[in-house]
């Protein structure tokens, strides 16, 4: 069960950096629009559609990371991806707030994604036994 989640050569799929491209062109689209229409108070029927753009294609995009190995988990990015899912769920509990903790998640997004490689896919946990998916895109 341990390889299956932790391989030894994160696993592949054809045209991967092309679908992974486009998954976050459509998650950064949608998670702007949605962010943008809290800051200037649309209603929530409007911005309703974008929620859900935005955490399919959220999702999609950590699922393609899951498959090449659960380890991103215990990476600085997998780590803040975490972090971003924490922040935008707290909105569900703290909706007064919505606006700062959806710009700290998307600034979360934007400084992670931007960051050095080296630390981006630097382990936190498991250094010693997994393998670190250090591909780009």
């Amino acid at each position: 069960m341990m390889r299956c989640l932790f391989p030894d050569t994160p696993r592949d799929f054809p045209f991967r950096r092309t679908v992974r491209t486009a998954l976050r062109t459509l998650h950064m689209f949608a998670t702007g629009v949605l962010v943008g229409g809290h800051i200037f108070g649309q209603p929530k029927e409007q911005l309703f559609g974008w929620l859900v753009g935005s955490v399919a294609s959220g999702l999609v995009l950590l699922a393609t990371d899951l498959h090449a190995t659960f380890a991103f988990l215990f990476q600085v990015r997998g780590l803040l991806v975490l972090l971003k899912v924490a922040l935008t769920a707290m909105v569900l509990v703290f909706w007064e707030a919505r606006v700062p903790l959806l710009i700290a998640a998307l600034t979360l997004g934007a400084a992670g994604s931007h960051m050095p490689g080296s630390v981006r896919h630097r382990l936190i946990l498991g250094r010693s036994t997994l393998v670190a998916d250090a591909r780009s895109g």
